[in-house]
């Protein structure tokens, strides 16, 4: 079985994932006007926007940490750990390359969910995926389809590797029993889903920070104190992404094909752009300026920080602590992260790194269950008794998760992952066409020095798709 996987893995990801995310991200970010490039020093502007509250939704703010909840987990620590063993150093490099490009996906993306999302019976923003493919497309099928992989992969998968990590780097620090940290996260994790979807969006735009400015500022002390040696990593970085590293480096030698593999599995893994995940948070905020293009750039900013900041502070500590041995098994991911933190500055990092990686670990199932949660009301069986039921699946998996040792985990999330990804791509670039008249309505609101309002009555066809009372009375200042 374990072959098996391998093997669908390596057809998957070396003969279509790559080449599917490398042309969207391109295509996306010719189609969208370069929008990364042109936004990225307005970030700023764009988290200062994203707290204004507004009727009927999260603020934007409050949608970027609960998607930054579901990127930030066990693949900014482990997922990287493995992408360098797997690829080398230059792994890193790609995996940068994947948020750079994934920037203008993701934009892609959570616009069409921001511009298909509807009310549900309580007043509060839905959308994602299943509902562009469902109305903006008329292929509810696809929708339905993406709902159950989606329901398969949040709901149970992908918390088994966060909760397996988390109870093992406990173990490995602590020796701390995986049954009581299984049991502990679970109980954490019900305490906070029961809260429903504004609950969790509360809580995690205090957590999501925090924990973040927590990882990273550990790899920039490390840094600091090993100061003179980053130079190096960085230039081997960049060598070992081509395949210029030189085999008398004593390091095993990787070619630009493993790298450049390793790095979209995991980056993508970790930033989860193009996935369709992302969108399931960016349809429940109500943005402003109100306008479709609005979240999809605040989200952006969700990839460049998960990505370009966090995995970069991982494997920064990895690649610093140079020749750490390299455990193996299920685990072996986020043990190589404590062992690279021990051997930089002593016995406590072995401690730090299971308690960021237990608040990552946390963060990320309670949101995967919102994400799962909320595809149940696409799929119209969104009753207590089938919301109580996937309570229990997600809370059962963690358990058993913590548990297990499961070596076919990651090969399993890898299938999963790109089966989300082929449908939810093959939708946004059906709809490439509405991304590209988002974008420019956007852009050219901004040249005229407005705050940019989405007036859907320009655009007869796509109004007659949209849910009805969505963009008619936007709140203005």
């Amino acid at each position: 079985m374990p072959d098996f996987f391998f093997f669908i893995n390596e057809v998957l990801w070396g003969s279509i994932m790559i080449y599917l995310l490398s042309g969207a991200g391109i295509w996306f970010t010719w189609r969208s006007g370069m929008i990364q490039f042109r936004y990225i020093r307005k970030f700023g502007r764009s988290l200062k926007n994203s707290v204004t509250p507004q009727p009927g939704g999260l603020t934007s703010f409050q949608a970027l940490c609960t998607s930054l909840a579901a990127r930030i987990g066990s693949g900014n620590l482990a997922g990287v750990a493995l992408a360098i063993g797997a690829g080398g150093p230059g792994a890193v490099f790609w995996m940068w390359v994947t948020a750079i490009i994934g920037m203008a996906t993701a934009f892609a993306e959570c616009s069409l969910a921001q511009l298909y999302k509807e009310k549900d019976s309580k007043g509060q923003f839905r959308g994602g995926p299943a509902w562009y493919m469902a109305r903006g497309l008329g292929m509810r099928w696809m929708g339905v389809l993406f709902s159950i992989f989606l329901l398969v992969a949040y709901g149970l998968i992908f918390n088994t590797i966060q909760a397996n990590s988390v109870a093992h780097a406990l173990r490995f620090a602590f020796n701390c029993p995986e049954w009581l940290t299984g049991g502990a996260l679970a109980l954490l994790t019900l305490l906070t889903i029961v809260t429903g979807l504004k609950g969790v969006a509360r809580l995690m735009q205090w957590l999501v920070p925090l924990m973040a400015l927590l990882w990273v500022s550990t790899s920039l002390l490390v840094c600091a104190i090993h100061i003179d040696e980053v130079p190096n990593v960085i230039a081997t970085i960049f060598k070992s992404a081509f395949g210029w590293r030189e085999a008398a480096s004593g390091a095993l030698g990787y070619t630009v094909s493993q790298a450049l593999t390793a790095g979209f599995q995991r980056g993508m893994f970790s930033n989860e752009a193009g996935m369709g995940s992302t969108p399931n948070a960016a349809a429940a905020a109500a943005s402003w300026p109100p306008h479709p293009a609005a979240q999809g750039i605040v989200q952006m900013i969700g990839v460049f920080t998960d990505t370009i900041v966090i995995c970069s502070a991982s494997a920064m500590i990895m690649l610093l602590a140079g020749a750490v041995e390299h455990p193996s098994g299920s685990t072996a991911g986020i043990h190589w992260v404590q062992q690279a933190l021990v051997s930089l500055v002593g016995g406590w990092g072995a401690g730090l790194v299971a308690l960021v990686v237990g608040l990552f670990a946390f963060s990320s199932i309670a949101v995967n269950y919102i994400y799962a949660e909320n595809n149940l009301v696409f799929l119209n069986v969104d009753s207590r008794l089938a919301r109580n039921v996937l309570r229990a699946a997600v809370l059962g998996m963690v358990f058993v998760g913590s548990l297990l040792s499961m070596p076919m985990v990651w090969q399993i999330a890898d299938v999963i992952m790109a089966l989300m990804a082929i449908t939810n791509l093959t939708a946004i670039l059906l709809l490439s066409p509405v991304v590209a008249l988002i974008a420019r309505d956007y852009l050219r609101q901004r040249k005229l020095g407005v705050p940019p309002v989405f007036d859907a009555t320009r655009y007869p066809e796509i109004e007659s798709q949209i849910a009805p009372g969505t963009w008619d009375d936007l709140p203005r200042q």
